[in-house]
């Protein structure tokens, strides 16, 4: 073995539950996770060994949907909401997605990956080893790319795996306003096959401010012809069946939910598509109308939790405080809410083979806390008890 943590307790999120060892061990060979458990089963001594002093391994968290790539911000037009301007007003306006465009398009690669790294050293000071990072600020083929790049590149510069996502169809750019059919096609034709090398997977936004559910399938089509993987933006704002539009392409997941109804639920259910909530989407925006957890929970959909961080509603960079909103404000148990940070959103990007538990055969990904419980992950406000994360069986 190469490295050997011990005198621990696990919470493996392995089987149901929160898959708890007390007296654990977690063994490392070559990055992976060669045994988690019991000490009394655990294997022969290794090179190195750490001696936990009694605190509590997780798998490294995991954020499942975020808008980390951009530049500019937006405070100016979240003053506006303060004022009375609705995020619909705004960005028929030309604010909203499309002034984080503008300041995206003019931002050069290395300048995306430069203001991107204190949003991500944010995370990364949490635990979080696995981050999902959304283009759909560029809006062209080329600006889409640069930001994928961008992306990938984070992951070049830290010790973190970076799942890049294509959001070509985020925004109708000005240049095409009223011919988003257009758009579409430029989308379907040619954004797609570019990313083919950058991209992991692919999303779209399916409201009014977005696209319909026409051109939303028309998106997922081309994306499953090419073999990407593909998730959504859904019921965020108004019920327009793109959860059940994407569990009809199979989605890895459908993300927001706010105003999904049953059918949705009973389709994603079916497909295996995981629900994506967003609580400080939620929060900021100061939403009411509730994302249906019973529906969930009914019909056995796994609930991930991620921070959707971006400039216009949900500007936190910190997944510990999504895990309290989402037990608070969606009255997620303990239970849910760290495995939507951890196996849970493993699904939703298509990894759960490679991460989200504590596993054998998976990556030495893990998180260490200095926590009593790990019901404090979730109790507490503005706390970060992270003594160690290891990406890959390094302490970094």
């Amino acid at each position: 073995m190469d490295r050997l943590w011990t005198n621990a307790r696990l919470a493996t999120m392995a089987g149901d539950g929160l898959g708890i060892v007390e007296d654990g061990v977690v063994a490392c060979r070559d990055g992976r996770i060669a045994y988690a458990g019991a000490r009394a089963e655990r294997p022969a001594d290794a090179a190195e060994i750490v001696d936990c002093a009694g605190r509590w391994i997780t798998p490294g968290l995991i954020d499942c949907h975020t808008h980390l790539i951009h530049a500019g911000d937006r405070a100016g037009e979240w003053a506006m909401r303060l004022e009375g301007a609705s995020y619909e007003e705004i960005a028929r306006a030309g604010g909203g997605i499309l002034s984080t465009m503008r300041a995206t398009r003019a931002a050069s690669e290395a300048e995306l990956v430069e203001t991107a790294l204190f949003r991500l050293d944010a995370l990364l000071a949490e635990g979080v080893t696995t981050i999902e990072v959304k283009s759909g600020y560029g809006l062209t083929v080329e600006d889409e790319l640069k930001m994928l790049r961008a992306a990938r590149g984070l992951g070049e510069t830290r010790a973190v795996r970076v799942s890049p996502t294509l959001l070509g169809a985020h925004a109708l750019p000005p240049e095409y306003a009223g011919r988003a059919d257009d758009y579409v096609d430029l989308v379907c034709d040619a954004m797609i096959p570019a990313a083919g090398n950058l991209a992991d997977a692919v999303d779209a936004f399916c409201e009014g401010i977005g696209f319909s559910p026409a051109q939303i399938d028309r998106v997922l089509a081309a994306a499953k012809a090419t073999g990407m993987p593909v998730k959504l933006h859904a019921e965020q704002l108004s019920a327009l069946g793109g959860a059940s539009l994407a569990a009809g392409h199979g989605a890895l997941s459908a993300d927001h939910l706010e105003y999904a109804g049953e059918a949705d639920v009973r389709a994603m259910s079916a497909a295996g598509t995981v629900a994506v909530l967003l609580p400080g989407a939620f929060y900021f925006m100061r939403e009411t109308k509730l994302p249906p957890v019973e529906l969930l929970r009914a019909h056995h959909v796994p609930i991930a939790i991620a921070t959707d961080c971006n400039p216009g509603t949900s500007p936190t960079t910190s997944l510990l405080l999504m895990l309290n909103m989402a037990a608070t404000l969606f009255r997620l148990t303990v239970s849910e809410a760290l495995r939507g940070v951890t196996v849970n959103a493993a699904r939703a990007l298509g990894l759960a083979d490679e991460i989200g538990t504590l596993e054998p055969g998976k990556a030495c990904d893990l998180a260490l806390w200095d926590i009593g419980d790990p019901a404090e992950l979730v109790y507490r406000i503005g706390f970060n008890p992270l003594h160690m994360r290891v990406k890959d069986g390094r302490c970094c």
